[in-house]
């Protein structure tokens, strides 16, 4: 699983190797420095990548959470208002059935 480091990289990468050069070093030192630093750079944005994923699945399970949290209230406050009303399923049944007894009564 060979990685790809961009040009950007490793243009940091040896910038950063070329300032911190010491007298007598060689090119060859240096291009090795400098690829110790592109590894190591490539491994910080591969970890920042890995925590961004983990935060952003903590902040979508947040949300989600909250949206179901909303909604259970929803259905708590429905519920509610169907129990603050039980008279009228019995007031429309007795309505019903006094009309059918006023409409068999009137018919004979």
């Amino acid at each position: 699983m060979a990685q790809q480091i961009s040009d950007e990289t490793k243009n940091e990468a040896m910038k950063v190797a070329k300032s911190t050069q010491k007298p007598g070093q060689t090119k060859e030192q240096t291009k090795l420095i400098a690829q110790g630093i592109e590894k190591g750079i490539a491994e910080y944005k591969k970890q920042q990548k890995g925590k961004a994923r983990v935060r952003d699945k903590q902040k979508k399970q947040q949300v989600r959470a909250k949206a179901r949290a909303a909604e259970s209230e929803h259905i708590e406050e429905n519920i509610e208002d169907r129990a603050a009303s039980p008279y009228l399923p019995w007031g429309l049944l007795t309505l019903s059935w006094i009309g059918f007894i006023c409409y068999h009564v009137m018919t004979k």
